[in-house]
């Protein structure tokens, strides 16, 4: 089992960028393994750890198609239905309730 090289925050050699750098680039890993990490000192817990990718490995963004664009709205928009009302909430549901917000504090009383 190799190690990966860890550099400091700031300190990543030139040709190396995390995953949110490469898509600000327009780029993607494109399938490659990490090449390297970096690690932000934090006073009371653990370092955070960042993926680094050689950026001359990384392949560009692929397009959205009309077809991935059309699946992008249908499932934003069934993230903003309510399962319980089944209307739409004008907000995405938090997974924490799994209901519109309304729901969860006013739960509807079965008919008797």
């Amino acid at each position: 089992m190799s190690t990966l090289p860890v550099y400091r925050w700031r300190l990543a050699p030139d040709g190396m960028a995390t995953r949110r750098q490469l898509r600000a680039a327009g780029l993607r890993p494109g399938g490659q393994a990490v090449a390297a990490q970096l690690e932000r000192p934090r006073r009371r817990h653990g370092p955070l750890i960042a993926h680094l990718y050689l950026v001359e490995l990384a392949k560009p963004v692929r397009p959205m198609t009309p077809g991935r664009r059309s699946a992008l709205v249908k499932a934003n928009a069934a993230r903003r239905r309510c399962p319980a009302c089944r209307t739409d909430a004008g907000y995405v549901i938090p997974t924490s309730l799994g209901m519109c917000v309304p729901c969860h504090d006013f739960p509807q009383q079965p008919a008797a």
